[in-house]
């Protein structure tokens, strides 16, 4: 879609156009006297039209250079192909929700449009088995098509993918009722349920193919995001049996506990359930990011199911965290099974076990995380806050998008919002060293977002 630029001689009509059909008004000097939200409304317009523009097919890869004529994946160096398209976030599926978004805030359809273009990119691109792998070829997507045309190969719960894919169909589907969409979310829950190993654990592929990629598998929050989504399949379709799903990924949690002193978990285990090595700067540990996420997970189920079996495991975890606790004041993110030593892995000398973190290569130092807090104060804060009210007010692990007081935006908020709009360029992109970031691009539209439904009075 055209956008009408601000003619200086018929101001009146440009500043209508902007008010009323969500037209992009000129440089942000000139429209001063334009509210924020009418401005945010018009950059949100046309950020959405400039990235729906450079769709394939309706799907999206994760970075794109100014021209257009390179396209990568999560990274520099994952090129992407012409008739590809990315599901790993912030992908396809993290563009999609943040045109859902776009819609729910401001009732435009041309959005809603939008998520629907990308929800069918995903649905064409998803495996025969019923999930997706990081990316997906949709050259032979048919728009017109009544039946989806898919494909076979594996799949994978590694960072979010087939999880993602799913949750933002299923976002979808809370919109509109198409008999593909419906298609799609039974066929993914079928294959979640069917890759889920009878004692409730995921591997990080399905179907199985080998090595560490059939363990089960903690890390980059694979099973986390698994019991997160079958929690909301119950939750919106009230199937039992997604429930009972996400009920056996808890009694998983519960059983690979390691014990005391080191009650956490590790990355990945063994099918006899002994901490793995996975790729080979990945040693195994008792991880302290792992442990954060699956307290996390514990009291979410507990919260949705009320049984106090999932609160049981915590203590212990937590004490093991407390005792962890390194004299910098934060925690290595892989401790030695037995001495609790602080652990590392390098890709640059890998498969073996550093213990000195100055002395590993300082690529691996800002590539992985080995050192941080992981969350470990906001975990523990949280499982006091559920124990002390013993109700859902305790809240999500998931911390919900900061929208502000409704007929009110912030000072705060108003200030980025504004930061926003003016790094945006004429072409309705937001240029980071002459590449576009699908990343940026969702994370900038939640802020509109933000402004918009702060400044509503609704």
């Amino acid at each position: 879609p055209g956008f009408a630029k601000e003619n200086p001689v018929k101001k009146c009509v440009g500043m209508m156009l902007v008010v009323v059909a969500g037209a992009w008004s000129g440089p942000y000097g000139r429209a001063q006297e334009t509210a924020l939200e009418d401005q945010a409304a018009a950059a949100l317009r046309k950020a959405c039209a400039y990235m729906r523009s450079i769709s394939t097919n309706g799907g999206y890869v994760g970075i794109y250079s100014e021209d257009l004529t390179r396209r990568y994946g999560e990274a520099l160096y994952e090129k992407a192909a012409p008739t590809e398209i990315w599901v790993q976030p912030p992908g396809t599926p993290s563009v999609g929700e943040a045109f859902l978004r776009a819609h729910r805030i401001t009732g435009g359809q041309w959005y809603l449009s939008a998520a629907k273009d990308a929800a069918r990119a995903l649905a064409w691109g998803q495996r025969t088995t019923g999930g997706w792998d990081h990316r997906v070829y949709v050259g032979h997507l048919d728009p017109n098509a009544a039946h989806v045309v898919r494909r076979g190969q594996r799949c994978t719960f590694d960072d979010d993918i087939t999880q993602g894919a799913l949750n933002f169909l299923i976002s979808l589907d809370e919109e509109i009722d198409e008999a593909w969409l419906t298609e799609a979310i039974e066929l993914g829950f079928a294959f979640m349920m069917k890759s889920q190993f009878p004692n409730g654990a995921w591997p990080q592929w399905y179907p199985l193919r080998g090595g560490y990629h059939d363990y089960y598998t903690f890390n980059d929050r694979a099973m986390n995001d698994c019991i997160e989504l079958m929690l909301r399949g119950h939750r919106v379709y009230g199937r039992q049996a997604y429930l009972d799903s996400a009920a056996r990924g808890g009694d998983f949690i519960i059983v690979s506990q390691l014990p005391p002193p080191q009650a956490g978990w590790a990355q990945q285990y063994t099918h006899d359930l002994k901490p793995a090595w996975a790729r080979r700067f990945e040693p195994p540990g008792v991880c302290s990011l792992v442990t954060v996420s699956n307290i996390h997970t514990l009291i979410d189920l507990y919260l949705y199911t009320k049984d106090k079996k999932y609160l049981e495991p915590i203590p212990e975890a937590i004490a093991w965290l407390e005792t962890s606790k390194m004299d910098s004041g934060r925690w290595a993110r892989l401790y030695e099974v037995g001495t609790n030593r602080p652990i590392y892995g390098d890709r640059e000398d890998g498969n073996k076990i550093h213990y000195d973190y100055e002395k590993i290569s300082e690529r691996e130092k800002s590539s992985y995380g080995w050192q941080g807090d992981f969350g470990v104060p906001a975990v523990v804060a949280r499982y006091r806050r559920v124990v002390a009210s013993g109700t859902t007010s305790a809240g999500s692990s998931r911390p919900p998008k900061a929208a502000g007081r409704p007929g009110r935006v912030s000072p705060a908020l108003e200030s980025r919002v504004r930061g926003v709009m003016e790094a945006l360029d004429e072409e309705g992109r937001w240029l980071q060293d002459g590449m576009i970031h699908s990343g940026t691009f969702v994370r900038n539209v939640n802020l509109l977002c933000d402004c918009l439904q702060s400044a509503s009075p609704r």
